[in-house]
């Protein structure tokens, strides 16, 4: 009797799953087509974005031979192209090459562009602030000290990935204004942090060396 009941309740489950399958096999054929479909287009979509970081990659690479070879006009030409249309990343990195390209015919357009990536908010941090102090060395010889402190004071707090040049440029700008106070103060700082990399420390010692003499009470 058990077999019997076992037998009649399978074919009640068959009957209910043809029943089941009669009413709703048109939607289940269209939800794995419709995932099929999903995962094929992601997968296309990662191929084509690959795709193009890879040839991203290799534009860029040739642009900076060009700028390694001194033809400027032509490297910045090439990253300006990149600049225009590479993957994030490599339109980023390609607008800082521009700029410094830039720069060996026009100094204040290329600190221009440099501010406008620090300005960046969609462009990482480490970026802005290499922006930032990129301008910065630009316009070194040809801006105030109070303007150079504006641009480079938060890239000199402790922890800023460029710190260390942050202050070495701050230090001069102080020293060419003839601030002996301002110049010894970034001197100090420099000085004072452990991750200084010895050649500045250096650089930085011979300029102090240069301050006059601190007055004794």
């Amino acid at each position: 009797m058990s077999e019997l009941f076992d037998e009649v309740d399978e074919e009640v489950r068959r009957d209910q799953l043809r029943k089941l399958w009669d009413r709703y096999s048109l939607y289940i054929i269209a939800g794995v087509i419709l995932i099929i479909a999903a995962v094929g287009g992601w997968r296309g979509y990662q191929y084509l974005e690959a795709k193009k970081a890879a040839e991203a990659g290799a534009a860029f690479d040739r642009a900076v031979e060009l700028a390694e070879a001194s033809k400027h006009t032509e490297a910045e030409a090439a990253f300006a192209d990149l600049a225009a249309k590479a993957p994030f990343g490599y339109r980023v990195l390609s607008r800082l090459r521009l700029a410094a390209e830039v720069a060996h015919r026009d100094v204040q357009a290329a600190a221009k562009m440099f501010d406008e990536i620090a300005a960046d908010r969609s462009v990482g941090v480490a970026q802005q602030d290499l922006a930032r102090i990129r301008a910065a060395q630009l316009l070194l010889e040809s801006t105030s000290y109070p303007n150079m402190k504006e641009r480079l004071e938060a890239a000199a707090a402790p922890g800023a990935t460029f710190r260390h040049t942050a202050r070495e440029l701050l230090a001069l700008s102080a020293w060419r204004a003839n601030d002996a106070a301002a110049t010894r103060q970034w001197l100090d700082l420099i000085a004072n942090d452990g991750a200084t990399p010895p050649s500045l420390r250096s650089r930085a010692e011979a300029l102090e060396a240069l301050l006059p003499p601190v007055a004794k009470s």
